[in-house]
């Protein structure tokens, strides 16, 4: 039995056999033709371009299917890259004037092209290398009739194990027989990452070795919460895991059928559950969940998927679409929070050194006011179609809340000017993920209408830790008792300050969480769709009372571990199926 540490994407517990796509990038034999051969290379070169473009053209109208039309936008770079007369015409020039075999063609110049971006050496030029490598390996399937159809012919379920993967994986993979991925790189921001997750499977990416590691047939745990991938589990931790996996969908079951019940305390208190989205069409499953809305909207992925930017219409259309799908129910608009491992660093010339400190969020947003001022539009005209409400990231400082809003204000008169209509009242919040901000906050309550605590950055830049590095991973833990005072602190100052504050990190749909979150005295909390009816299985089986006596307790301890301890204790005490001892990683230390 061996454990492989990656980076959690997409959570989920699933045990099966493992499917290995592929161990390595193709290695093809150099060979010179005869003369008399050429012309049918050529041929065989051009139908492999054919096929794939329809393959791609297939994949991306199964993403707008079953995804959304905006991350089917990946596959515009795919085609047109097929449609690139300077990368394909050198191949058709090689196998034409040098009789080289079209394979090695196609490798050497998809090589070359996918180091070009990998030589910037930021995650967004790397994201764009997956997707040359890709395309390298779809034409590779059709010249050397390669592996593409084994997923279709997969007659029991997997876990798919591959060195990356991409976009066209990501559309392959919405398979019933596919229960989970393993990837040896990859990141939680990358495009592929992000549309995997979105089919609802668990991920882990960033393994390293994973795809040299499992062979075919392999027996694997894979636990997209904590990122661990178990192969060859002995019989007891497989038993252990199935029985855990078992209580997990009895769990679920039983919170499906409160999806639609109040979410409200045993003592009345009731707890308000909205749901964070990076696509409108998961709005639907917000509503299914028993959501009352939507507490975070992350609107980077336009800005993602294409090398233009997005226009002021092509915005209005996609938070109009949202709109319309809430019937009324509140949407929080996040601005872009653009930077890091995101789109900046692939616009600039020079990579920062450390992007997760650098020009980032809202700082980018204010350097890049054209930008910034056509995305304020557009929420500004689509606040005329239904209730929205607008936040900006990662604010640190007063003076750059009170630019920011001088920026909206001098927009909203532009638009009154222009006789374009939109709401009157359009409530301004902002996001409380760095120290700064939090310490600050009774200061800012006099400049917005509601805070909304992103732990996931504010855990991050708390505890200095890069929450997409496996090799400190254990390090980044809401349970540091700074982290906690922190958001004690902030929720305090707004209550103080009559502002609503709302938490929509990850552990906001985590159950273990809870009822500290509801001793501290947050009312309002965001979280992913499908974590919605286990957190309202938490609130409708505690009081107020007995949260706010655990907050008090967990205040008095200085260990992480001693506080996780103690959350999970009292959560087994209130609501033991919540529990079940789920993760892999615990269950191997068993």
């Amino acid at each position: 039995m061996k454990l492989l540490q990656g980076i959690p994407v997409s959570p989920g517990v699933v045990i099966a056999r493992a499917l290995v796509l592929e161990k390595s990038l193709h290695r093809v034999p150099f060979l010179i033709l005869n003369t008399s051969e050429v012309p049918a290379e050529l041929e065989r070169f051009s139908n492999a371009i054919q096929s794939v473009h329809k393959e791609v053209e297939r994949d991306k109208d199964q993403v707008e299917e079953t995804l959304g039309a905006e991350p089917a936008k990946i596959f515009s770079f795919h085609l047109g890259l097929l449609n690139d007369v300077s990368l394909i015409e050198p191949i058709r020039n090689r196998i034409k004037n040098e009789g080289v075999n079209a394979s090695f063609a196609v490798v050497e110049a998809f090589g070359e092209l996918a180091d070009k971006f990998r030589s910037m050496d930021n995650p967004v030029f790397r994201d764009k290398a997956n997707d040359v490598f890709d395309l390298e390996r779809r034409l590779m399937n059709q010249l050397t009739g390669g592996s593409k159809d084994r997923l279709a012919s997969v007659e029991e379920p997997v876990i798919v194990i591959c060195h990356q993967v991409t976009p066209g994986d990501a559309a392959t993979f919405n398979h019933n027989n596919v229960l989970g991925i393993a990837t040896d790189i990859g990141g939680r921001t990358d495009h592929s990452s992000i549309v995997a997750a979105a089919i609802g499977i668990p991920v882990v990416v960033g393994c390293k070795s994973v795809a040299e590691e499992v062979s075919d047939g392999d027996m694997l745990i894979l636990d997209g919460k904590t990122g661990t991938v178990i192969i060859d589990p002995d019989e007891g931790t497989l038993a252990r895991m199935r029985q855990n996996i078992e209580l997990l969908e009895s769990f679920k079951q039983q919170t499906e059928e409160i999806s639609k019940q109040d979410s409200v305390t045993l003592d009345g208190e009731e707890i308000h559950l909205y749901g964070n989205i990076e696509f409108a069409h998961e709005i639907e499953q917000v509503i299914e969940k028993g959501g009352e809305g939507v507490g975070l909207y992350r609107t980077e992925f336009q800005y993602l998927t294409t090398s233009s930017l997005p226009t002021e219409d092509e915005l209005f259309d996609e938070y109009t679409s949202a709109l319309y799908k809430l019937e009324g129910r509140t949407l929080t608009i996040r601005t872009l929070d653009l930077g890091a491992d995101k789109y900046t660093q692939a616009q600039a010339m020079e990579p920062e050194r450390n992007p997760f400190l650098g020009l980032r969020s809202i700082r980018y947003c204010l350097q890049h006011q054209e930008l910034f001022r056509t995305q304020l539009r557009a929420i500004i005209r689509a606040s005329s179609v239904g209730p929205l409400r607008i936040m900006f990231p990662l604010i640190t400082s007063m003076n750059e809340l009170r630019q920011a809003k001088l920026i909206f204000n001098e927009v909203l008169e532009e638009c009154d000017e222009e006789g374009i209509k939109f709401s009157q009242n359009i409530p301004v919040g902002m996001m409380v993920e760095v120290p700064s901000a939090a310490l600050m906050a009774a200061t800012f309550t006099r400049e917005v209408d509601f805070f909304s605590i992103g732990t996931n950055d504010l855990i991050q830049y708390t505890v200095a830790v890069d929450r997409g590095n496996e090799r400190v991973a254990s390090l980044y833990t809401a349970t540091n008792p700074a982290v906690i005072k922190l958001i004690k602190s902030v929720i305090r100052a707004a209550r103080r300050g009559k502002v609503e504050t709302s938490l929509c990190g990850e552990i906001a749909g985590d159950p273990v969480y809870t009822m500290l979150l509801i001793g501290l005295g947050l009312r309002n909390l965001s979280l992913v769709p499908s974590q919605i009816p286990a957190i309202k299985q938490v609130i409708r089986k505690v009081t107020v009372d007995e949260c706010e006596r655990l907050a008090r307790k967990i205040g008095s301890l200085d260990s992480d571990r001693r506080i996780l301890s103690t959350l999970r204790d009292e959560l087994q005490k209130k609501v033991p199926e919540a529990i079940g001892g789920w993760s892999a990683e615990q269950t191997t230390q068993t």
